[in-house]
């Protein structure tokens, strides 16, 4: 897939589709390559370029509301998830924590409960190219955590489920030493589970963050904050094995 951009328009392709627009038709040559000028029949120029993280973000199919890049940010900062890691991910839904976590260099073994989103989420993976180094299961990791207790351990384990403390206490058998469980949790009461479930399962450098960006206006009149948009998403709960 290749973004292909024009001011503020945006289109997401492949080599060799077509696409009808008010600028004309886009068609994508088969050996188009970041960098690459594609005009349409009415002479407007579209700039190739490479998908990036935020991109996939803006272009992925939604099921849901996707984890925010600042949360991902979080994740990736914290834990230090690179090349070579095993992760295992439950709450799959649009599949953004896991393209970002693989386009790092890790593998990821993600759970989606819903077979809908499952699919989608298979399908994002294919647009991120990252399709063979995302593994995602339709299922409850809950029920699968004895098999995968029997296997070889994770670096890093990401949950965004209602049943997240559940998965923690069983977390030390699943990581390797030193490893990571973080939870991203929508309200305070299911935070403090999640944390007094890593203190009872033993687990160290319990970290809990709420977080919170705000946008910054800058023009002629001068700068503030900005007053649009909400800057809480939710709260992050690291621990480690």
């Amino acid at each position: 897939m290749i973004l292909l951009v024009y001011e503020d328009r945006e289109y997401l392709l492949a080599p060799g589709e077509t696409l009808e627009t008010d600028l004309g038709v886009l068609e994508v040559p088969d050996d188009v390559s970041p960098g690459d000028t594609v005009e349409t029949h009415l002479g407007t120029a579209f700039e190739a370029r490479a998908l990036r993280g935020p991109d996939l973000f803006a272009h992925f199919e939604r099921t849901g509301a996707p984890m925010m890049p600042r949360d991902i940010g979080l994740v990736m900062g914290h834990t230090g998830v690179s090349g070579g890691d095993r992760v295992l991910d439950a709450g799959t839904g649009t599949g953004v924590l896991s393209a970002y976590l693989a386009r790092s260099g890790a593998s990821v073994l993600t759970y989606e409960t819903d077979p809908d989103f499952a699919d989608v989420a298979r399908e994002n993976m294919a647009v991120a190219g990252v399709e063979n180094a995302v593994d995602v299961r339709t299922g409850d990791v809950t029920e699968a955590i004895d098999e995968l207790c029997a296997g070889e351990p994770f670096d890093l384990i990401t949950l965004d489920t209602r049943d997240a403390p559940s998965v923690v206490s069983r977390a030390p058998d699943l990581l390797v030493s030193g490893g990571f469980v973080t939870a991203y949790v929508p309200f305070v009461e299911g935070t403090r589970d999640v944390v007094e479930t890593a203190r009872s399962a033993g687990f160290q450098d319990i970290e809990t963050y709420e977080t919170i960006q705000r946008a910054m206006d800058i023009d002629e009149r001068g700068t503030r904050p900005s007053t649009a948009g909400v800057g809480h998403t939710g709260y992050l709960v690291f621990a480690r094995a």
